[in-house]
């Protein structure tokens, strides 16, 4: 919440609880953790002179299958209401799908993704829109759709989580998460660890999506996000998949749980004057 856009939005409600009591009990801390860079700088930028913990949040890696896109698997019946029926006979479908799985929100872009692929129409994909319903926000996200005429090329489905959760990134070709602001994006990792390639905004954490090769950091607003849309959907598959495949490694190296848990640790050592200063106190 202590992001710029975040405290921007709705301040009015939000400066009143910093004054009475979130400021004095983060002052209070003895160590701040932050999840990426930018979320350190935001901190220090409120004038906090604390350490830092600087630690990504972690995810787990889930198997990855070669035939993602066949049914040569037993799924579930959810499972298979996301693929088409010659995926479910074996066969690879000619269409493609990007997915977008956060809170529906304001915060989060959909609008500028409404409209951008609106401009780029790529033929034979389609947009899967997946998560919880916030400020009723969904109606006007829907509104949009139909009013651009894309209402074949956009499915909406609640909250899902587990197997389902999983079924929809191996069925993903593509993760958009056009988002204004993120202290990290933790579905970033997820999809970057199905090995799926991701395209979000400069308002997360993500530059490794262009330093490592697996996906598009771009500008907020639409024009660069349909820049980005048309780039990657006219990319061969097996280039696509080499893009989520440096992804995942990418996870493996630096937000796997191992890795995580062993800066905690040595964070929680300093503070009881146990160990030395860690290498990811800021």
């Amino acid at each position: 919440m202590l992001e710029p856009w975040a405290w921007r939005y709705h301040a009015w409600k939000k400066r009143p609880a910093w004054w009475l009591w979130q400021h004095r009990d983060l002052c209070g801390a003895a160590v701040l953790r932050a999840t990426a860079q930018q979320e350190v700088e935001a901190l220090r930028a409120l004038g906090f002179r604390r350490p830092i913990a600087l630690i990504p949040n972690g995810v787990e890696l889930p198997e990855i299958r070669d035939t993602k896109r066949y049914s040569d698997f037993s799924v579930s019946e959810f499972q298979l209401s996301a693929f088409s029926p010659s995926e479910v006979r074996g066969q690879k479908s000619a269409v493609r799908t990007a997915l977008f799985l956060s809170r529906i929100h304001p915060k989060k872009g959909l609008l500028n993704l409404v409209t951008a692929w609106s401009q780029v129409r790529p033929s034979g994909w389609r947009v899967v829109v997946c998560g919880p319903d916030e400020c009723g926000h969904a109606e006007q996200v829907k509104r949009a759709v139909a009013e651009a005429g894309l209402s074949g090329e956009f499915d909406f489905k609640s909250s899902v989580y587990g197997a389902e959760k999983e079924a929809l990134y191996a069925n993903a070709d593509l993760f958009v998460l056009p988002t204004f602001s993120e202290n990290f994006g933790i579905v970033v990792a997820e999809a970057l660890a199905a090995g799926v390639p991701v395209i979000t905004t400069t308002g997360t954490p993500w530059k490794e999506l262009h330093t490592r090769q697996c996906g598009w950091w771009i500008d907020i607003g639409v024009e660069p996000l349909a820049a980005a849309i048309r780039e990657a959907t006219s990319l061969p598959d097996q280039e696509r998949h080499e893009m989520g495949q440096r992804g995942r490694r990418l996870v493996m190296e630096k937000y796997s749980w191992s890795q995580i848990g062993k800066d905690m640790l040595s964070v929680y050592e300093w503070m009881l004057g146990t160990g030395p200063t860690p290498e990811c106190i800021a």
